[in-house]
């Protein structure tokens, strides 16, 4: 197997505490993330053979990020050096990233700036097995779209598998162009899709039955997992496994459980909750990771399913972007919090 190429902006988040301490202190957090790069350094992590393609500015700041990413054993020789800055995003302290506090900082970055054509795709593509990216980049601007769908259409000429996390951000998607008009050009590459229904709902076109959330009973999720995967199987044939998601809030904590669809089975996870976490950012990301590493190695659906989800439940105690959980000490994180429901 080669490696897993993982494409998508690199960001700096900063993060003030909540009460503005930071501005006596002087001291504001920064943390190295994204949701691509969360992805190539939970796989690194884990021993998947990890590479990572972004767009930065040729500077020290750029250099110091690079090097610190080619410590945690990511290949960043796809890296593209252009334009004039990495983007920004500012998060409170343990605020969610779909929480309206996010404020995004990112236009005209290195990596919003992408045009098709700029990128050498035999280059990139040399050694790799499996491309991953997310709905972020395409939320950008229409040119990067584009550039999604050129990568895309050269990984599918090399028979290279790939995976797309439907992570919706309302905040992006700002140029005219709704999610549903631009994921059904892109979800047609996909082997492996992964998100949500109600992400399923809006980039996909995939109904969700009215009532469904004041319900709130977990037998009708896990219906409409099923529904929702098979919908997507059925329109987006190359696309053989699909994982969604379900976390909620509990208390201060969350609750989380997740599927998997592949086979023509649904297989439901173990379910976890927690009354107090570390943080939500990369969660999700994680959990990619982990299907991705479950796939990578052929595990039967059902293991799948269940390392990835102790994954990002794990991730949940962890405040930076990069998962920093070893495989070995994942379940001793999470077995506090599994429950039998």
């Amino acid at each position: 197997m080669g490696k897993v190429l993982n494409f998508g902006e690199l960001l700096l988040r900063i993060s003030p505490d909540v009460e503005g301490a930071w501005l006596k202190e002087n001291n504001l957090p920064f943390y190295v993330g994204g949701a691509e790069a969360n992805v190539a350094a939970a796989l690194a992590l884990w021993g998947v053979p990890s590479a990572y393609l972004s767009a930065v500015p040729d500077n020290f700041l750029s250099r110091q990020v690079v090097t610190y990413l080619d410590q945690l054993n990511i290949d960043t020789s796809p890296m593209q050096y252009l334009g004039e800055r990495i983007g920004l995003y500012y998060l409170a302290n343990g605020k969610d990233l779909k929480n309206s506090g996010v404020i995004y900082d990112r236009n005209y970055s290195s990596f919003s700036t992408l045009k098709t054509g700029v990128i050498d795709w035999d280059a990139v593509f040399e050694g790799i097995s499996w491309f991953h990216f997310s709905a972020i980049c395409p939320a950008l601007n229409t040119d990067v779209a584009a550039v999604c769908e050129e990568a895309l259409k050269a990984a599918s000429e090399r028979n290279i598998r790939i995976s797309l996390d439907l992570n919706y951000r309302s905040k992006l998607w700002k140029y005219g162009k709704d999610p549903i008009e631009v994921m059904p050009l892109l979800a047609p590459y996909c082997d492996l899709i992964m998100g949500n229904i109600w992400a399923a709902e809006n980039m996909l076109g995939i109904p969700v039955p009215e009532g469904l959330v004041e319900a709130d009973l977990k037998e009708n999720y896990l219906e409409q997992a099923t529904i929702t995967s098979k919908a997507i199987i059925a329109v987006f044939p190359k696309c053989t496994a699909v994982a969604n998601t379900f976390r909620f809030d509990f208390k201060t904590g969350v609750k989380y459980y997740s599927t998997l669809f592949t086979d023509n089975e649904l297989f439901t996870s173990k379910e976890y909750r927690a009354e107090k976490i570390g943080g939500k950012i990369g969660s999700g990301d994680c959990y990619m990771a982990g299907l991705i590493y479950g796939f990578y190695h052929q595990l039967p659906p059902a293991e799948i399913l269940g390392f990835a989800t102790r994954a990002a439940f794990a991730k949940l105690f962890t405040t930076t972007d990069f998962n920093t959980t070893k495989i070995e000490d994942i379940q001793q994180v999470v077995q506090p919090y599994e429950t039998t429901f």
